[in-house]
């Protein structure tokens, strides 16, 4: 049958539509076989002409072939870069599109301008384009324009930001990885080149070692600081360990597991190491993150502009407002400024909100903040802190600390763990990356005393003098000269704003963790009188009982603050006994406690050391009169409570669900147990055990259980002296009875009667398990 003239047949229209998939199909199977056609430029230009439209590829093909036609040695630049720009307008509208749209999951349907681009060889085009100069030995080979290379860059930035599998390819590359690194060194094509690198490292399956990049500590000291700034959104990923999940809820056998297999140090260690060693590098950071937001506007008009930050800081239009301003910031100097006058004084500053001013200071600030933890945490955390201390960072801090605002900002925020990315708005950030560092420089370390001032000093010196007891050692080791000033120290500063913080403000969590840190290690009288003194016990009992509080993380952190704020203090446990003065109020304390043991046992630990202390100084009259009045105390000498508190601890876990954060239940059934084997009631305890099993009709459910986690406990702790030494100061035992303890425990001698075997029925008996492998 004739076809009409004018019309196309059927089988006609369909070969003419397949043949667009067809050429699609050789071109993908190409890439993937390395055989055949493997990029759109090898396709005859007829034949892209014809199909362009139909298949609706935008002219794209034909710009790429045109691109490669242009890009051979000794080309037109500013043909190649008439191109670039050209599939750049093609381009930047998809990114914006996905930036501006929830960051929907890319698809060759939603971007497919992007997924042409790459499919015909875009991405790989451009890269050869951007390395071509350093691949070359001619010497006369024309030089790309900086426009030209921020435009290349922009285009693979906006593509890798529209499909995933572009930027898991560039990071495969070392070679065009470590080629962006030299392209830092230009200040105009700085910030652009930081944002690709950045992308493409965070996809990046093996992490980059730090000294391959040429000439690191060189590039590094050119940078000004706002380069520096920016900098440390790309180290920041060298630096921190990769994130296999909540470090707390990894199990303790994994993790013990991988550490025996990497006993090498971790190319995130190897990394901070490289950085230690730049010269000026720590100081630098301490520089920046101390230097005074700009007073121009108050942070709290920005907070009040700023109503909706995703949507400024989505907006591609913003991001290049800022990277524009970051160029114009470098042509007009090339001397670094110390404070933020380049920021005003920036040729765009008129045409940016002041609100943008200081969101730019405070985004640098995070990024700072965030390289300082990590490395703080690091393995030269020793060296890291004398450096600290050196360049002032707590003196600097405590200077800033009344720019700050602390108010509820949003309702829906939630707590952050220690490697999870934050996407809440910079200045939430800003102060999260601060408790923690706090928290992070507090720990355990003698340089905690840098968080007062003079005059705080000397309050901690009269109250070991009346109490006639010594200084600690670390506050007479203190210098002077690099304490905080001012009227307030940096701790005093955080415990007044702690005490404003509404109810259900998740802030509470950091702030509670970060005063805990500097009451961590061997307990100090002094240090706990002059918390008490400032009110803290009253209104961490507050947030338990009466504020309301329903999180269990905030609840967490004020049950370990309020352990170590009370152990071994009669004073303490008075003013419990003031504020928690009905029996109704202790009900509601204890059932806190009882909601979750896992959050509140350090507390229980610190309420069974405390009454054994006090019970050995009956002596003291004072002693006799705490005991007898206060409640807590009261409950915990029933040994019937004590056995409860005990079943439980040793019920909720097990050796394949410990982690990190619940092995403290096992340590504090332990602590438990050593205070009873003191006493010479080892035996009565275990016979306990026995008589609980069978009353829920398990026998041996308990004890076979506590005898696979103290095998464990031999396991963990026998070889990691920090851990050690944490128990033993937090317990005030000697480590020592600590192993004595659970080696008596696990003997196998039947015959013992402080042994676990002995209590366990052969028909029951199984204690043989091998649980270590993992």
């Amino acid at each position: 049958m004739a076809t009409p003239v004018g019309l196309e047949s059927p089988r006609t229209f369909v070969s003419r539509k397949n043949r667009s998939k067809n050429i699609l199909t050789r071109i993908r199977h190409g890439q993937v076989t390395g055989h055949g056609m493997k990029r759109g430029t090898q396709i005859p230009e007829a034949l892209l002409l014809e199909r362009d439209k139909q298949a609706r590829w935008q002219g794209i093909p034909i710009l790429l072939r045109k691109l490669y036609d242009n890009s051979r040695p000794n080309s037109d630049m500013s043909q190649i870069h008439n191109v670039v720009k050209e599939m750049s307008s093609l381009l930047s509208m998809e990114a914006m599109s996905f930036v501006t749209e929830d960051r929907k999951t890319s698809q060759e349907s939603t971007y497919p301008n992007t997924y042409t681009f790459d499919l015909f060889g875009g991405v790989d085009l451009l890269v050869e384009v951007l390395m071509r100069p350093t691949l070359t030995t001619q010497k006369d080979t024309p030089k790309m324009s900086d426009d030209l290379v921020k435009d290349c860059l922009s285009v693979l930035y906006n593509c890798c930001i529209c499909t995933d599998g572009i930027t898991k390819s560039l990071a495969s590359r070392d070679d065009f990885i470590m080629f962006l690194f030299t392209l830092t060194s230009n200040k105009k094509t700085f910030l652009q080149t930081a944002t690709l690198i950045e992308d493409i490292l965070g996809v990046r399956k093996e992490m980059i070692q730090l000294e391959d990049i040429p000439n690191l500590a060189n590039l590094v000291q050119s940078f000004n600081q706002q380069q520096l700034a920016n900098f440390c959104r790309i180290l920041s990923v060298t630096i921190s360990e990769p994130d296999v999940g909540a470090d707390d809820k990894h199990t303790l056998l994994a993790r013990n597991a991988q550490q025996k297999a990497n006993a090498c140090p971790s190319r995130a260690e190897v990394n901070q190491v490289t950085l230690l060693n730049i010269p000026g590098f720590i100081e630098r950071l301490c520089k920046l993150a101390t230097r005074k937001v700009s007073e121009a506007t108050g942070t709290a008009t920005f907070l009040q502009d700023l109503e909706d930050w995703h949507a400024w800081l989505d907006n591609a239009l913003v991001l290049d407002a800022l990277m524009q301003m970051a160029t114009e910031e470098a042509e007009q100097s090339s001397t670094e400024s110390s404070d933020e006058s380049s920021l005003t004084a920036s040729p765009l500053g008129h045409r940016l909100p002041q609100s943008m001013k200081i969101v730019h200071e405070i985004m640098y600030k995070v990024e700072v903040l965030y390289v300082l933890c990590v490395m703080l945490m690091g393995r030269q955390r020793n060296q890291v802190h004398r450096m600290l201390a050196e360049f002032k960072l707590i003196p600097g801090l405590n200077n800033l600390f009344d720019k700050l605002i602390w108010r509820k900002h949003t309702s829906n925020h939630v707590l952050h763990a220690q490697n999870q990315n934050c996407d809440c708005s910079p200045e939430i950030s800003f102060k999260i990356q601060f408790l923690r560092l706090l928290q992070s420089f507090s720990d355990h370390h003698e340089n905690k005393y840098l968080l007062l001032n003079n005059q705080e000093l000397n309050e901690l010196s009269a109250i070991s003098l009346k109490a006639n007891i010594p200084e600690v050692e670390a506050l007479v080791n203190t210098d002077r000269n690099l304490v905080c000033d001012g009227k307030k120290g940096l701790l005093t500063r955080l415990i007044s704003v702690m005490k404003k913080e509404p109810a259900d403000s998740s802030f509470r969590f950091w702030q509670a963790r970060a005063v805990e840190s500097f009451l961590r290690g061997a307990t100090s009288y002094a240090d706990q009188v002059f918390l008490l003194k400032r009110g803290l016990l009253e209104h961490i009992l507050y947030c338990i009982i009466d504020s309301g509080c329903k999180s269990r993380d905030v609840l967490q952190s004020y049950f370990d603050l309020l352990g170590e704020l009370m152990k071994f203090n009669l004073d303490a446990f008075k003013r419990f006994n003031k504020y928690v003065n009905t029996e109704e109020k202790f009900q509601m304390f204890l059932n806190q406690i009882n909601s979750s043991l896992v959050d509140s046992n350090m507390l229980v630990r610190c309420i069974v050391l405390s009454l054994d202390r006090f019970e050995s100084q009956t002596d003291d009259m004072k002693v006799v009169e705490v005991l007898s009045e206060c409640l807590l105390l009261s409950y915990m000498a029933r040994v019937e409570n004590r056995l409860l508190f005990l079943f439980r601890l040793v019920n909720i876990i097990n050796v394949q669900t410990l982690t990190q954060e619940n092995v403290s239940c096992l340590n504090t059934s332990l602590v438990i147990l050593m205070l009873a084997r003191r006493r010479g009631k080892l035996p009565f305890y275990l016979g306990a055990f026995r008589e609980k099993e069978y009353a829920d009709k398990y026998p041996g459910f308990l004890l076979n259980n506590f005898h696979h986690l103290l095998r464990f406990w031999q396991h963990h702790y026998l070889n990691k002296d920090k851990d050690s030494t944490c128990l033993e100061n937090s317990s005030c035992i000697p480590f020592t009875y600590w192993k004595e303890t659970v080696s008596v425990l696990l003997t196998a001698e039947r015959s013992s009667a402080c042994a676990i075997a002995s209590y366990i029925d052969e028909a029951y008996m199984d204690l043989d398990r091998d649980f270590l492998e993992v």
